[in-house]
């Protein structure tokens, strides 16, 4: 039986069983209203309020396509590489839908609106590498079944049924529970510089299916795949990733065949567990939806969706290269979020010290982020405001460890004040009276005859103790380049 505890689990899976994976991401697009119907688009809303006549499948409503959703499709083809079919049509997937009334979903099978492309992934640990993309279609989402902790009542939300999505379709070139990760991570950051999504997993806004089997290493033939369904956390894909790599494993190690089906996560027991046998492609009986005409993609309405692309991640990043002369690990750091890089180059329309911008950004900025929970969106401090810390350090009127731990704390408090008016206002004014100083440093050095001798008989990391104590009796204002000077002069 195998174990829960995915630290008691086997270890040499990999020697043995090549890991073959392939994802189905479905990503709901930023549109005002549903793929076929004027109802809102919205998440959040009281149940059943998002629903007109055509989401309920009343009876002589016909569905009209949402331009901007194939748009916004065609948009990630484009970042993707993939060729634009232009021609393409929807057909009706005959399955039961609890949650949309319909009794069938409309999607693309034949003629899907993206073929081919791929998505480069940098896993942590492992080699860059490109995973193709098989096709990327268009279709609207289902409604939600909401059980509420009841084990006998079901409760349907329609708010949801018939939202625009765009499922993902990648080839079995994922390999690992990482490189999935990766891949999973690169496609939330392309839809939301894209602009096509929010790409926010906990609200349902971006999920996954996985498709995962096994084969002996060196075995070109794949194995039988089982599919892990509509999964919304990339830590607990990756952890369903690795419970079923290790069940597959014991299963072929005993000689037991691999069933194929469709399984559900448990995130509390960390364990997959079968759900239903996975159904065949003629089981869903796709044809052509007479109630919608095939779709025309010309060059004309495709270079207009090509001049509004935005700016990419990668074009980003190559930009605080080139622009601002940041080095690759700072332009990568700051090019992760697009509101992040945004930023950055708002503060750097404010000044000229970009490096020290970039600093700031990935330091005090960044660790207030993340220590309160919020974005950049929310960020209490301008981008012009930020720069005038800058200026202030740069000149030399303020040190970082004054701008850091008394500054930047009470310009958050205070974002509308000038950084200038708070640091003289509070004596934060750096220090730079060299005759002022020689006498603390005298001050200090008389204080520690132990230390100065041993200092100079060749402990010169006693240094640092020197400056230590005379930015603690300058309360920390003092120009620490100063300081050096002088006590280096005094000791030598």
């Amino acid at each position: 039986m195998l174990t829960n505890d995915p630290q008691k689990r086997p270890a040499d899976v990999s020697e043995r069983y090549e890991t073959v994976i392939g994802l189905e991401v479905h990503c709901q697009l930023l549109t005002e209203s549903k793929i076929f119907a004027s109802d809102y688009n919205l998440f959040g809303s009281e149940p059943n309020t998002n629903i007109g006549k055509l989401t309920l499948a009343l009876p002589g409503t016909l569905p009209k396509l949402n331009r901007k959703a194939v748009e916004l499709g065609i948009r990630f083809g484009l970042a993707c590489g993939s060729s634009i079919s232009r021609k393409t049509v929807f057909d009706r997937k005959n399955y039961f839908y609890p949650d949309l009334p319909k009794g069938y979903q409309i999607t693309q099978d034949k003629a899907p609106v993206c073929v081919g492309g791929g998505v480069r992934i940098a896993p942590r640990g492992g080699e860059e590498k490109v995973v193709r993309l098989h096709h990327a279609h268009l279709e609207e989402d289902a409604g939600k079944s909401v059980h509420d902790g009841s084990h006998t009542d079901t409760l349907l939300d329609y708010n949801r049924a018939g939202t625009p999505l765009i499922e993902i379709v990648s080839e079995p070139d994922l390999r690992s529970a990482e490189e999935t990760g990766a891949y999973l991570t690169e496609i939330r950051r392309i839809v939301r510089y894209l602009e096509i999504s929010d790409g926010n997993m906990e609200e349902g806004s971006l999920r996954a299916d996985v498709n995962i089997s096994l084969r002996p290493v060196g075995q070109q033939a794949y194995g039988t795949k089982v599919e892990i369904k509509n999964m919304n956390s990339i830590r607990n894909i990756m952890r369903a990733i690795e419970y079923e790599q290790a069940r597959q494993a014991e299963l072929l190690d005993r000689g037991e065949a691999i069933i194929q089906e469709t399984r559900m996560y448990d995130v509390d027991k960390e364990r997959t567990y079968g759900m239903r046998l996975k159904e065949t492609l003629n089981d869903y009986r796709y044809f052509p939806d007479p109630d919608l005409s095939p779709v025309i993609i010309s060059e004309e309405w495709l270079n207009e969706i090509r001049e509004k692309m935005p700016a990419l991640p990668w074009e980003v990043k190559e930009k605080l290269v080139s622009r601002y002369g940041l080095p690759d690990y700072d332009a990568a750091v700051l090019s992760d979020e697009k509101e992040q890089a945004a930023y950055f180059e708002s503060i750097c329309a404010h000044t000229a010290y970009f490096k020290t911008a970039s600093n700031w950004m990935m330091g005090p900025v960044r660790s207030y982020l993340n220590d309160s929970g919020t974005t950049i969106s929310r960020f209490p401090v301008t981008a012009e405001t930020v720069a005038q810390v800058v200026e202030l350090i740069e000149s030399g009127l303020i040190n970082h460890t004054i701008a850091s731990q008394k500054l930047f704390p009470a310009l958050l408090e205070n974002p509308g004040q000038h950084p200038s008016d708070l640091a003289r206002s509070n004596n934060w004014i750096q220090n730079s009276n060299t005759g002022e100083l020689e006498t603390l440093i005298d001050e200090v050095l008389g204080n520690m005859p132990d230390k100065v001798e041993a200092f100079k008989k060749g402990k010169k990391g006693l240094l640092g103790l020197f400056v230590g104590e005379v930015m603690k009796k300058t309360g920390s204002t003092a120009d620490p380049k100063l300081v050096n000077q002088i006590l280096n002069k005094k000791l030598n």
